[in-house]
């Protein structure tokens, strides 16, 4: 009895630190999963406002791509109101 005791109390919390080792390991790796997914998002998403941004910018009012559009825009209009 007393040799089942010794064993139990020594190979229960050897099973217990591996089980908990696992699943640390587990959760970890998980979660920089998912860091990375939302690094990668976040990139993504910045990538796209800046191109965003500098298209604007390029066609925006006062410069040569905005004004050949607006000059075309008139044109057009003008051709098809009459």
């Amino acid at each position: 009895m007393n040799a089942a005791r010794l064993l139990a109390w020594l190979v229960l919390p050897l099973v217990g630190l591996v089980v908990a080792g696992v699943l640390a390991v587990w959760l970890f790796k998980a979660l920089l999963g998912m860091a990375g997914y939302l690094v990668i998002g976040a990139v993504v998403v910045g990538g796209g406002l800046y191109l965003y941004r500098r298209a604007r910018r390029a066609v925006g009012p006062g410069t040569r791509a905005g004004n050949r559009l607006e000059a075309a825009s008139k044109t057009y209009r003008m051709r098809n109101n009459g």
